[in-house]
């Protein structure tokens, strides 16, 4: 049996057929619960591959999308409104965090583009332009660019990315970790590189600051993780995870890391392995293997949570013992968040973000708005 292609417009079937594999593959880098004094989760931003920065209501998302995990993957996961939406880089936006926890904090995300961006969070949330014409609405505060290099006959290498950030209000520093093997310290007020901290031999993942001791960890695509002196700029402690798996053939990066609140613990996510390190000891306590490539960490206590290539939270101690095992939306998980209150936000593939209480059920499940 035939149809009738008298009006079949080919143009358009294709637009569709691109714009829903557009959506599909869209993915949702970072996820960061907003500040607010409410001890409640209500607001969570996201970054995503589109270069956008999103901000969602956790009460409009309940009250929108009430069902359960399994009925929303059946709906093939419903988009939810944004509060608040940004075009904020050209490419891939890879990380959010908010510098400051008041109405004068500013939400700053990295990407793709090799810049930093800044706005201010109080004027994001008050905005009245409608959703519908917000993207462009608003200019950065902060706008930073990373250096490129100089070659010897006057070319300049591309820009590299920025693919984290991590933020140090109390010395007024935002430093990033960068495409060209370096991270870099910022000065906000000015606008200007402080620090160049130079070591690892492949592009950078991952950087936290260990504030307590005027410190960043930094984890790269070489393999290894390396802690710096805020001060020199030296790297004063080479951690390399895999070091005798590597003599076996494997190799992996670190692409995750993460610090206990008393930041003397460290976990490392390299491929399928993740390693819980003593930092006052300087030594390994525990080595983990997992199902599935990890793609990110957070401590919740004393306890571990990890995310990566396959569609679920894993909790572990610190001996590595598993505890729990989620099964979330994302097919794969690139960022786990952990609001006070012990729920979590969990962004990955399709541009799906999964809000999962302190119990183990799962609050809301939707798909992030695009460009």
């Amino acid at each position: 049996m035939c149809g009738d292609a008298t009006n079949w417009d080919e143009e358009a079937y294709r637009e569709s057929i691109l714009r829903e594999r557009e959506i599909q593959t869209r993915t949702v880098f970072r996820t960061v619960w907003a500040p607010s004094l409410n001890p409640n989760p209500e607001c969570v931003v996201v970054a995503s591959s589109d270069g956008s920065i999103a901000s969602y209501s956790i009460s409009s998302c309940v009250s929108k999308h009430p069902i359960g995990f399994c009925s929303a993957r059946a709906q093939r996961f419903l988009p939810a409104e944004p509060e608040g939406f940004l075009e904020g880089h050209d490419g891939p936006a890879y990380d959010v965090k908010f510098y400051g926890n008041g109405e004068d904090s500013l939400l700053l995300s990295c990407g793709d583009d090799g810049k930093i961006k800044g706005w201010r969070w109080k004027e994001f949330t008050e905005s009245e332009v409608p959703i519908t014409f917000q993207g462009n609405h608003m200019k950065p505060v902060l706008d930073l660019i990373n250096p490129q290099d100089r070659g010897p006959w006057g070319a300049l290498s591309p820009i590299p990315e920025n693919n984290a950030i991590a933020v140090d209000p109390q010395g007024g520093s935002i430093f990033s970790a960068a495409g060209d093997s370096c991270a870099y310290c910022w000065d906000v007020e000015k606008g200007e590189i402080k620090m160049v901290f130079k070591g690892h031999t492949d592009y950078l993942h991952c950087v936290l600051v260990r504030s307590s001791s005027g410190q960043i960890i930094t984890g790269s695509e070489d393999g290894t993780a390396r802690i710096w002196d805020c001060k020199s700029g030296k790297c004063i402690k080479l951690i390399d995870p895999l070091k005798d798996k590597k003599l076996k053939g494997f190799i992996s990066c670190v692409s995750c890391i993460a610090l206990d609140a008393s930041e003397s613990w460290l976990t490392c996510g390299s491929g399928r392995n993740l390693s819980v390190w003593s930092l006052t000891a300087s030594e390994c306590i525990s080595s983990i293997s997992s199902g599935a490539t990890i793609q990110d960490v957070v401590f919740d206590n004393n306890q571990i949570l990890a995310v990566g290539a396959d569609p679920v939270l894993n909790r572990f101690d610190m001996n590595g013992t598993i505890l729990s095992q989620i099964q979330c939306a994302p097919q794969s998980a690139f960022s786990v968040s952990l609001h006070p209150s012990g729920v979590t936000a969990i962004g990955g593939y399709g541009g799906i973000v999964d809000v999962i209480s302190q119990f183990g059920s799962h609050l809301c499940t939707f798909r992030s708005h695009c460009v």
